[in-house]
């Protein structure tokens, strides 16, 4: 504060229930079609063929980025989340990291002239011609908004998508149940957030001298907050490692909390709970038809590949 607030309202309308329900039969729509194309191959690899298209899909059309361009956002993002991965370093890790960014950047700064030339109903042109104390953002401030839409609008809901799928080919028990009981949906994605917890960490500044559990914490301190130990914690969760979709209340951490608490949180629900109203719809079983590989990252829970083979209802 009192930044961070200013910067967050230029497009917090954009991610209301309110506005987030609109966008309810396009998701409908594109995970229908997502679902169809990947159906008629029946084995693949769920994050190249479902939660990728999917979550990238959303976000770009939020955005207004066409179709054709969806692939640089993809690519963007894994080397900015995971320079170090060697599935997406160029060069080393901090050249990965900015080759990415400064792409990123040239790209969205074009993007923004144009939409600051002819608005459209879109995110970038809702952002491009924001203003906050009556000045429109910064280049920079500009750009690494955009950076952070597209990071955030994408690799947390496809991994929490993909860890979901996991852990109900892990706990059969869990799926059979969703299948019998659609009312089980909203607990199910609440669980699958918790269960996944798709951001490792975040680092934040003590304001204030504290105390927690007879550790003293001095203000200026860096402290590191862990979410799947948290989504864990024996305080909140007796059970916290068992995955059960009937879990009420839940009280996750997933989202985050106060005003850092996830500005697109309603669209990351709406899209899982789709993607799992098809998916139990469609399918009686689902198991592993090869190696999952994770992405060598200390920031996010990312899955690369998670080769599936299922067994089909309709």
């Amino acid at each position: 504060p009192p930044d961070h607030g200013s910067y967050r309202n230029v497009a917090s309308k954009q991610f209301t229930p309110r506005m987030v329900g609109e966008l309810a039969p396009h998701v409908d729509q594109m995970t229908r079609e997502i679902l169809d194309a990947a159906a008629e191959r029946g084995e693949g690899d769920f994050v190249r063929d479902v939660s990728a298209p999917i979550t990238i899909g959303v976000i770009a059309d939020m955005l207004g980025v066409p179709p054709e361009d969806r692939q640089l956002l993809f690519r963007w993002t894994n080397e900015v989340i995971a320079p170090s991965d060697p599935d997406f370093q160029k060069g080393t890790p901090l050249e990965t990291l900015e080759r990415a960014r400064l792409e990123l950047f040239m790209y969205f700064k074009d993007m923004a002239a144009e939409r600051r030339r002819n608005p459209r109903n879109d995110i970038v042109s809702v952002v491009s011609n924001g203003e906050i104390d009556g000045k429109p953002l910064p280049d920079f401030e500009l750009l690494s908004y955009f950076l952070l839409l597209v990071a955030a609008g994408n690799e947390t809901t496809r991994n929490a998508m993909t860890g979901g799928l996991l852990a109900f080919i892990d706990h059969p028990d869990q799926w059979r149940r969703l299948r019998r009981d659609p009312k089980l949906l909203d607990p199910a994605v609440e669980e699958v957030v918790r269960w996944t917890a798709p951001v490792i960490q975040f680092a934040r500044t003590a304001t204030e001298d504290y105390v927690l559990r007879g550790q003293r914490i001095e203000a200026g301190q860096h402290v590191c907050l862990f979410y799947p130990s948290a989504c864990r914690d024996e305080d909140v969760f007796p059970d916290g490692d068992v995955f059960r979709i009937d879990r009420q209340p839940n009280d996750h951490i997933g989202f985050g909390r106060g005003e850092h608490v996830c500005l697109g949180a309603h669209l990351a629900r709406l899209e899982l709970r789709t993607a799992f109203t098809h998916l139990r719809e469609r399918l009686e079983h689902v198991e592993l038809a090869g190696p999952v590989e994770r992405v060598r990252s200390s920031f996010v829970g990312g899955i690369k590949r998670a080769p599936m083979r299922c067994g089909q209802v309709v």
